[in-house]
């Protein structure tokens, strides 16, 4: 028996999926969700094997619940997206479900994902970088002590890759969150921070002056005290940012 959860803030739209669901005698839906944070504790909780969720929805996105699981289960999106927009999960072989969701496209998708098995499936990280909805976000979710944490993007005051994760400072103190400095640099808005350093991402409202530092290097002063390095790269993205 597989074990299912249905995320989706429109509840027909959950009652939906478990009605055409019933066919399918091999699963079981073990919990159905209003929103991205029921969805998160409910995958903690009931560790599925196969989830139906919605790409837009308030308090938190399908994609910003997904970024937060250590391990995410498959998944099969329900979303208003347009064909053009939905290109990106077709390159990575996740399927969807493009609302109103009709009995024969959701037949399909089900027995496409009976039909893979967990090697077949991408890596949802490569998922979420090719697939970010359009248009710049403002604001990063992370986990905090077993909690989920949304911090807006005025709140930052630097970011700094370390190994497989990236570590945001905020007044609150800093946090990590899954991910790299390329997804991230996609995902915020490019005139308001910029990528000085590989290891390196700012908002440009928190430099205060840029020293020179060794052979064709600077380090950039932050309003909020800290001190980054800039490389030479990074200094032309400064300079073509600022119109210096």
């Amino acid at each position: 028996m597989y074990k299912v959860i249905l995320i989706d803030d429109e509840p027909l739209a959950r009652q939906l999926i478990a009605g055409l669901l019933k066919p399918f005698s091999e699963f079981e839906v073990v919990a159905s969700c209003a929103d991205g944070f029921e969805g998160f504790k409910a995958i903690q909780e009931h560790k599925p094997d196969l989830i139906f969720l919605d790409v837009q929805m308030p308090r938190l996105t399908g994609f910003e619940m997904l970024e937060l699981l250590d391990q995410p289960p498959a998944t099969i999106f329900t979303t208003a997206f347009d064909e053009y927009a939905l290109k990106a999960f077709e390159a990575h072989a996740v399927d969807y479900l493009l609302k109103p969701i009709v009995r024969e496209r959701f037949d399909k998708a089900v027995k496409k994902w009976l039909g893979q098995t967990q090697k077949d499936m991408p890596p949802v990280q490569t998922l979420l970088e090719g697939a970010q909805p359009e248009g710049y976000q403002h604001r990063i979710v992370v986990k905090d002590k077993g909690l989920i944490r949304i911090i807006p993007s005025q709140e930052i005051f630097y970011v700094e890759a370390c190994d497989d994760y990236l570590k945001i400072f905020t007044k609150d103190g800093n946090f990590l969150k899954k991910g790299t400095l390329n997804s991230l640099e996609q995902t915020l808005d490019p005139r308001q921070f910029v990528r000085v350093h590989r290891s390196y991402f700012i908002p440009v409202n928190q430099l205060v002056r840029i020293e020179p530092y060794e052979k064709d290097g600077h380090i950039a002063l932050l309003h909020c005290g800290a001190k980054v390095n800039v490389s030479k790269t990074g200094m032309g993205k400064l300079k073509s940012l600022l119109g210096w």
